[in-house]
Formats: structure tokens, sequence, C-alpha cells
């Protein structure tokens, strides 16, 4: 669902990309791997723009060359979202549906602000939405590895 792959493209030395799927995000590195460790913020960045712009963030595709999988907050925040668009809600009606701050309701769409998942799965709920966390082998034989940020996979 938001398990992007991107398109990484060499000039002079240096490694930038593009995603398919999020035509916002962008990202550089001196190698393939911090190129790919740094595809994750610049994701999570282009989803802000989304937010911002009051759209759905959208859906992967499976198109491009090397996966990026996004922290499980992010894509918690991204599916909560995506369901304030869908129901044409914002977020101070999260905030009243919560009986929580406006603050702290913006703040559970913020990709910029850390959450607790459990605050994030509470305020699924509200849509009959929960969380289903599956643990999966890092990478398929035959596939480019995954890099999760801050850890070696």
């Amino acid at each position: 669902m938001f398990d992007y792959k991107i398109v990484a493209h060499e000039e002079n030395g240096h490694f930038w990309s593009s995603c398919p799927d999020i035509p916002e995000a962008h990202s550089a590195g001196d190698t393939l791997e911090e190129l790919l460790e740094n595809a994750v913020e610049g994701i999570t960045l282009a989803m802000s723009i989304y937010v911002e712009r009051r759209q759905p963030i959208p859906y992967s595709t499976d198109r491009g060359d090397h996966h990026v999988r996004l922290p499980g907050v992010t894509v918690a925040k991204a599916l909560l979202w995506n369901m304030l668009v869908k129901t044409n809600k914002t977020r101070a009606d999260l905030a009243e549906m919560l009986s929580i701050s406006p603050v702290a309701a913006g703040r559970l769409v913020d990709f910029e602000h850390s959450s607790k998942l459990e605050s994030i799965e509470n305020a699924l709920a509200l849509f009959g939405l929960r969380l289903q966390i599956t643990g999966v082998e890092s990478y398929a034989v035959g596939t480019p590895k995954i890099v999760y940020p801050g850890m070696e996979p």
C-alpha cells in the first residue's frame, strides 16, 4: 500500500531518485545505499505536500527499481490522512471526534512530528480501521535489498 519503489539515476558519480507514485519525492546520495536511505525522508516530506494541499496520498503501484519501506508510524499516518480526505473530515473534526486539542490532532497527520502508534490506532478505529502488523523477510531473492532507516538490514 505504501511500500514505494524509486528509480535511481546516476550522474557524474552521484545518485538521485524519482518516485513514479509520488512525483514530488526526490532524494540524492553519493552512493546507491545512501540514496536509498535518503529516499525514506524524501518520500515522507513529499507526503506532507499532499497534506498541505488536502489531497490523498497516492498508494504504491510497484513501479520503479528499488524498494523503499516507510516506518510503521508513517504508514499509519498516511492511512489516517487518506481516511480524513475520503470522509471529508478536517483535523478539527478529528480533534472533536477524539476529544483532544486541535494541535494534538494535527500532529497525528504531521509527518515531521513523532506520534505514538497507539494514538494513531485510536484515530483509525473511528473510521473502522485497525492496523495489522506482520513480520516479513527484509527482501526476497532476486530483488534489491530493502533499506530501513537507522537499521542495518
